[in-house]
């Protein structure tokens, strides 16, 4: 075989239902792209305000970021990159091994609907980009159906260019990362320092040590005090969970299995970094000031007035268009279409192998089109990022409890005289242990926070020891009753 041919089968290949071959196995670099450009991206502008609107104060905010992106970086270290680079294979294919065809088919479903509504809300962002230059009616805070016919087909097109890019694969989808993320992340520290520079001109405050910088931040731009209306109050163990468990499908529910299968070694993980402090801090910090700016600017300078104004239906909303406009103008516009892209690519491409994997003999491309369809169908609905700090918690704690088992399948079954991939050395389509261990789970920890009696920022940590004890004790009393 002509290395020309073999590079093109690297190049046209997912390995969706085999590991990964030593020839199409990637270097750092390539997770280091990706990484940064997906979590540095246009929802950042969205996230970044809401802890603003949750009444978050500097201390929390800053601290709780350092600790929860921290304990992020090393969940994807520890628990997801050892074993993706060890077996090589998609989540979806890993889980079939274990749970069987029938009940994979259950997960990968709800696996990729959950998907598609996070890159929905990533296309609406970008798609406020094309309303601050067209300027036709654009959501509010509180708004949950499309505002204008202007905004639905702004989301359309955009959906459309975001769904062609992540149909080619994993090697595109890296590639676009990787130009675009450093230009990016140059554009978010422009919009810190240009917000603390409004800041400092409108607080008439000098500025001459770390200490002065500081009591510009807690004293002018993250104030504390009460949430809005309907939000959670946002302390330091808020903050931490929110950024740790923001992205828990990806690290602790191993969704990123089918990235880091690509890594030649484990160690690639830490490339998650540049992702966790480029993007889930300063990108979040430089947004939260962007928008409490905006606040400051208007006149809303105390929880009171902000809380007036939210009743009244006078608050600004945190459009990233719209804030990325003020700080940066037509620069600041083109970084936040292409911090969606960077964002929704890998997320609709991480929804078409779960799809694919429901449908193998329908083509990778196609499933992953009509993934982008569903994602830009949701986008269309402005809720999803209006309401997205509460979303991401809820996707992660859907999606944990296989992480957990896929956790214990690995590592602790054979050590505890139990069969690993159950489903596929049995030759069973449905396995009943991880199903009754996923449903228990999502509903023991829905209920916990749906009845107040947790937030639901809190459940998913017990909630994942509870799936790993859950689904030993499960398997002990099935195998053993199959073995009688």
């Amino acid at each position: 075989m002509t290395e020309e041919k073999k590079q093109e089968i690297t190049q046209r290949d997912e390995f969706e239902r085999e590991p990964v071959p030593e020839r199409a196995r990637l270097g750092f670099k390539n997770f280091l792209g990706m990484y940064a450009g997906e979590h540095c991206a246009g929802t950042e502008l969205m996230i970044g305000p809401l802890f603003v609107v949750a009444g978050v104060s500097a201390f929390d905010v800053v601290t709780g970021l350092i600790l929860g992106n921290l304990l992020a970086v090393l969940s994807w270290m520890f628990l997801c990159a050892p074993i993706a680079t060890r077996v090589r294979l998609t989540l979806y294919y890993q889980l079939e091994k274990i749970c069987g065809k029938k009940m994979v088919i259950i997960y990968n479903l709800a696996n990729g609907v959950m998907f598609c509504f996070l890159a929905g809300a990533m296309i609406t962002v970008s798609a406020t980009v094309v309303g601050e230059l067209v300027q036709f009616r654009m959501p509010g805070l509180s708004d949950w159906l499309p505002s204008s016919a202007g905004w639905i087909v702004a989301v359309v097109l955009v959906g459309i260019l975001i769904s062609i890019v992540a149909a080619y694969g994993y090697k595109t989808v890296s590639r676009f990362a990787n130009i675009a993320a450093p230009w990016m992340v140059l554009v978010f520290l422009a919009f810190g320092l240009i917000a603390l520079k409004q800041f400092i001109d409108a607080s008439g405050m000098q500025i001459r040590n770390a200490g002065d910088l500081w009591r510009l931040a807690d004293q002018v731009i993250w104030r504390g005090g009460e949430p809005l209306a309907g939000n959670v109050k946002f302390t330091f163990w808020h903050v931490t969970f929110f950024a740790w468990f923001c992205n828990m499908a990806m690290h602790i529910g191993m969704s990123d299995l089918s990235v880091f299968r690509f890594a030649r070694e484990s160690w690639y993980a830490s490339a998650s970094a540049a992702g966790m402090y480029v993007g889930h801090f300063m990108a979040w910090l430089a947004a939260s000031m962007l928008f409490a700016f905006q606040l400051h600017s208007a006149g809303l300078v105390t929880p009171e007035a902000i809380a007036a104004a939210a009743d009244s239906g006078s608050l600004p909303a945190p459009l990233p268009g719209q804030l990325a406009n003020g700080a940066a103008g037509f620069a600041g516009l083109i970084c936040v279409v292409i911090a969606g892209w960077t964002t929704a690519n890998p997320t609709i491409y991480r929804a078409g192998l779960a799809f694919q994997a429901i449908m193998p003999k329908v083509s990778r491309f196609k499933v992953t089109l009509v993934t982008g369809a569903i994602a830009t169908t949701a986008g269309v609905f402005p809720a999803l990022a209006m309401k997205l700090l509460d979303f991401v918690a809820l996707y992660g704690m859907i999606l944990m409890p296989m992480g957990a088992i896929i956790f214990v399948d690995y590592w602790l079954l054979r050590r505890l005289g139990l069969q690993s991939n159950y489903a596929e050395s049995t030759g069973s389509s449905f396995y009943w242990a991880p199903l009754i261990t996923w449903v228990a789970v999502c509903s023991i920890c829905g209920w916990l926070a749906m009845s107040g009696r947790m937030e639901i920022f809190f459940v998913s940590l017990p909630g994942w020891f509870a799936a790993a004890l859950l689904y030993i004790v499960l398997s002990k009393l099935i195998q053993r009753k199959v073995i009688v």
